[in-house]
């Protein structure tokens, strides 16, 4: 990931002013009438000055670190949140083509559901969020059709038992199934595990499947919905109320290491050629769950002295990170609403096409923009495809992903790069402040997240989505739900 050799502060006074900061030293700037602007990372507009005595320290700005800031400093809690990258969101990557104007997402891009961590944001905010509706499409031996596995998986996921030994869906799906009418059906099941929950079938368990299925069931998180102008909005939300609550943001501070006792944290890093250390009486730690599970010489990671506790240690070699790599394709049209089905009976075209499901090496899976009709279209390589592109150049990734839409859609590869505008893509697993998109639960790991979660000496708090034990670990409103409660352990403790 590309690195600025200066780092940025962001925060707010109720004079209205706002600072410059370059290789971390502050000019102060005054805006017109008070009003606090957006600024883009290259003018470097940002805040007043830091905390001198900050009562937490928050590790990260993605929406479970704003989230927590958020609550604190509603509370009047003194808050410094230090960001090595620069820009607020962590997986949350929000980007603009050229061509389309349209909102493209590098990392999280659904709303799952009716979850109330968001749609409560949503009404605050006077944000819009539509559903994702269209057609299902399978693309398969030469034809395209209208998807109809849905049942047959279903069938094999509602098998799934936490009352029985935990154990990996792989090894679940070898037992509950040995029909060998059922082949197809698994690959279908395969597919969802690794694709949905980018996680590898031979490593994850079964009951966190469980405990996720019946915490979904409770949002009807089966619906899929997006913000039109991309999950950038509810970010750019979280940093105004940052802002008008005086909360600081360091960006571009990489943190090298916490020093802490009980009652006292110490947090020692650079930004750009400066160093810093920063202290409080409390951390809130919002690293992604890679990052902490990092050895220590690797870029990113941080040392922890004393150690966590074995408890916590234990509880990250429970836990696993999904990998991930999606493509955004923009195109000059919509090319794909003018074709029709292939082999069967099938007499529809593909335009109102949401998903299209596939066994493709590279990516099996794509999707649209419905009910927006942008000429836009997005493949998913997840788990092993996605280990097999990662580290490579974004022009093998662009090349892979238009030859498979080239082969499902049986359409010239010439034809689709003579329409194609751009292409959009981010590697989270080689980007080393994420090594990966998003967390799941190995065998045996049922109380990891629970135990990752717990606070250590009234000192160490964790969040993020790695921490969410109530089945929703892996999406933005686990993140956002794992925030406010590290806040509330806080502030109750």
């Amino acid at each position: 990931m590309s690195r600025r050799p200066y780092c940025s502060l962001m925060a707010a006074s109720d004079a209205g002013q706002v600072a410059l900061a370059a290789g971390c030293k502050l000019r102060i700037l005054r805006l017109r009438e008070g009003v606090f602007r957006s600024f883009s990372p290259r003018n470097r507009i940002y805040a007043l000055s830091m905390p001198s005595d900050p009562k937490v320290i928050v590790t990260g700005a993605g929406v479970a670190g704003l989230s927590a800031a958020v609550q604190l400093a509603h509370a009047g809690v003194q808050v410094l949140i230090l960001e090595a990258r620069e820009r607020l969101g962590g997986r949350i990557l929000t980007r603009h083509d050229p061509a389309t104007k349209a909102a493209v997402e590098l990392g999280a891009e659904f709303i799952h559901g009716r979850p109330p961590e968001i749609w409560g944001l949503l009404r605050q905010h006077k944000l819009e969020a539509r559903e994702m509706v269209g057609e299902d499409w399978c693309a398969g031996d030469g034809e395209l059709c209208k998807c109809d596995f849905f049942p047959e998986v279903d069938e094999i996921l509602d098998k799934l038992d936490d009352r029985a030994p935990d154990q990996s869906f792989l090894d679940f799906l070898a037992s509950c199934c040995p029909n060998p009418r059922q082949q197809e059906s698994k690959k279908w099941a395969l597919g969802y595990i690794t694709g949905f929950h980018a996680a590898d079938p031979g490593l994850i368990s079964i009951h966190s499947l469980v405990k996720g299925m019946r915490a979904d069931e409770e949002i009807d998180a089966e619906r899929a919905f997006r913000i039109p102008g991309g999950y950038e909005l509810l970010v750019e939300w979280l940093r105004k109320e940052l802002l008008d609550a005086g909360v600081a943001i360091q960006l571009g501070a990489t943190i090298e290491s916490v020093t802490w006792k009980r009652g006292s944290v110490e947090v020692n890093g650079q930004c750009g050629t400066d160093r810093f250390s920063y202290t409080a009486s409390r951390l809130i730690v919002t690293l992604p769950l890679a990052v902490l599970q990092a050895p220590l010489d690797l870029a990113g990671a941080v040392r922890f002295s004393p150690e966590l506790p074995a408890e916590k240690l234990g509880a990250l070699e429970k836990l696993a990170m999904g990998k991930v790599i999606r493509a955004t394709l923009c195109f000059r049209e919509r090319f794909w609403d003018d074709l029709r089905a292939r082999g069967g009976s099938e007499s529809k075209t593909l335009a109102d096409m949401r998903f299209l499901f596939s066994q493709d090496e590279w990516f099996p899976t794509w999707w649209t923009t419905l009910p927006e009709k942008l000429p836009i279209i997005t493949g998913w390589a997840p788990s092993n495809r996605a280990q097999k592109l990662s580290g490579r150049a974004e022009d093998f990734v662009a090349e892979q992903a238009v030859q498979s839409l080239s082969r499902l859609l049986n359409v010239r590869k010439s034809e689709i790069e003579g329409l194609l505008e751009s292409v959009h893509c981010h590697d989270w697993q080689s980007d080393p402040l994420s090594r990966g998109a998003y967390s799941y639960v190995k065998v045996g790991g049922n109380a990891a997240q629970q135990q990752l979660a717990a606070p250590v000496e009234n000192s160490l708090f964790f969040a993020g989505e790695a921490t969410d034990f109530s089945g929703h670990h892996g999406t933005v409103h686990g993140a956002i739900a794992s925030g406010h409660r590290a806040a509330a352990e806080i502030l109750n403790g």
